[in-house]
């Protein structure tokens, strides 16, 4: 029997960079950077041991980076499947990269990244994002589309699901987390929520946490941080590029904060101003 490993999902943000400035997005202050493949290769090796699934998202959008393909050619050879987070504007670009990939083996596509893509056609975005979805599918890979729309049907949903309907024709059938539009072809409603921020007014309320349970993150320069929503690195637990793993999840921070959490208690400032947390009370 395979031993199960300790994170379900490491977030390995290939790249800070993005194309685009989403609302719903914080950003980062951080440099604009991007890993190297030797980088990318080390990180993915000290964490074959702690995962089976590399999301290659935190920050940035992952088709810009030049070095996609040897990047997912690496993690195939180790075994990984990835999860790749993108705005799909750059789908009929580099989607290429991705359906090819034996290591793909599922893409979410925020199509409300639509509002910051200007210039562009909704008809033309959705479509190449629906058009892509439907090639994955075929190809055996999951594709999730997602939308902010749990709390009410905009003209611009409205709008996206009927032209998704072109490509997929309802019926969808209905589940408590998505719509199943076609076979591994999805379209997933979600609540917009308050990313964590150091300079918002702290919480102090018992808390609960995922991270450093089922995950951790990974930044472009490789600092280690507890879970996907420390966009800015505010909590670093070390740097795989220089430590190993074992050194980093047993540092005094990391136990800690995962102790914290065992007695519902956010011991760092940045945990206690987290929106998504409040879903975990």
């Amino acid at each position: 029997m395979t031993k199960e490993k300790r994170f379900k999902k490491v977030y390995l943000e290939i790249g800070n960079i993005c194309n685009l400035s989403c609302s719903f997005c914080p950003g980062t202050r951080r440099k604009p950077r991007q890993m190297t493949v030797e980088e990318f290769a080390l990180a993915a090796e000290k964490l074959r041991e702690y995962t089976d699934y590399l999301y290659f998202h935190l920050m940035g959008e992952p088709l810009l980076h030049p070095q996609l393909e040897g990047f997912l050619e690496i993690a195939a050879d180790m075994g990984y499947k990835v999860i790749i987070t993108t705005n799909g504007t750059l789908l009929e670009k580099r989607g290429g990269a991705l359906l090819e990939s034996a290591a793909v083996h599922k893409v979410n596509i925020s199509l409300q990244s639509f509002e910051a893509n200007e210039g562009g056609e909704l008809e033309d975005y959705i479509s190449a994002c629906a058009r892509f979805a439907g090639e994955a599918a075929e190809r055996g890979k999951i594709c999730v589309l997602r939308l902010w729309n749990n709390n009410g049907l905009d003209l611009l949903n409205e709008n996206i699901k009927a032209i998704l309907s072109r490509y997929f024709p309802e019926p969808w059938v209905k589940s408590r987390m998505s719509l199943r539009l076609s076979d591994r072809v999805y379209l997933e409603p979600g609540d917009k929520f308050d990313w964590p921020d150091m300079e918002a007014g702290a919480e102090t309320a018992p808390s609960f946490c995922y991270g450093l349970r089922d995950q951790i993150g990974v930044l472009s320069d490789g600092t280690v941080v507890p879970c996907c929503l420390d966009h800015e690195g505010d909590i670093p637990l070390g740097n795989i590029f220089t430590q190993g793993m074992e050194e980093i999840l047993s540092s005094p921070r990391a136990k800690a904060l995962y102790d914290g959490f065992s007695r519902r208690i956010a011991v760092e400032k940045l945990c206690r101003s987290c929106g998504y947390a409040t879903k975990f009370k």
